[in-house]
């Protein structure tokens, strides 16, 4: 069953560069999700390094769940979850495109189009070294924690929709008192 209007749709939207490893976690999360089931319940999108080129996903979204790395020193394969509201919420460094991803979040919000925003993020070593494709152990390994905090979202989404729409099925009757 379905609980989402296509509007209502979460996106789930998955950033990085696999050709820098470690730096492409975002990417392998989104084929991790797809593998796993998650596009009957949300938007799967791989956004690479796109940047301005996805802040139309945002426009009428009312939920987005980003996946990313970042350098915030923390051990490698860290899985952290917060909610930015504002470019300062964000960890100190989100990799390559740090200023692509905080640019586009606050153009959308610029444009009225930012919608609920859980940015799930992996720590990564320092970028550099040689190109590869593959994800480090660590970062490998903590994949499954990014698809359970995925699920924490969508189910703490789907708790307040269903909220939402039970209150709006309540109907108020006039109280009325026998003497």
């Amino acid at each position: 069953m379905n609980l989402f209007s296509e509007s209502d749709k979460p996106l789930i939207l998955g950033v990085g560069n696999l050709l820098m490893g470690d730096e492409g976690v975002g990417v392998a999360a989104i084929r991790r999700l797809e593998q796993n089931g998650f596009a009957d319940r949300a938007e799967l999108v791989d956004g690479g390094t796109s940047g301005f080129h996805l802040l139309g996903l945002f426009r009428d979204r009312r939920h987005i769940i980003l996946v990313d790395a970042t350098t915030d020193g923390k051990p490698l394969g860290t899985v952290s979850h917060i909610r930015p509201r504002y470019a300062s919420d964000f960890p100190p460094s989100l990799t390559a495109h740090d200023i692509g991803l905080k640019d586009l979040l606050e153009s959308a919000a610029l444009l009225g189009d930012l919608p609920e925003v859980d940015l799930i993020t992996v720590s990564i070593g320092t970028l550099g070294g040689s190109l590869t494709m593959e994800l480090s152990q660590p970062v490998m390994d903590a994949l499954p924690a990014v698809e359970s905090n995925v699920e924490k979202c969508l189910a703490a989404k789907r708790a307040d929709t269903m909220a939402d729409k039970s209150c709006e099925s309540i109907s108020l009757q006039p109280h009325t008192k026998a003497f």
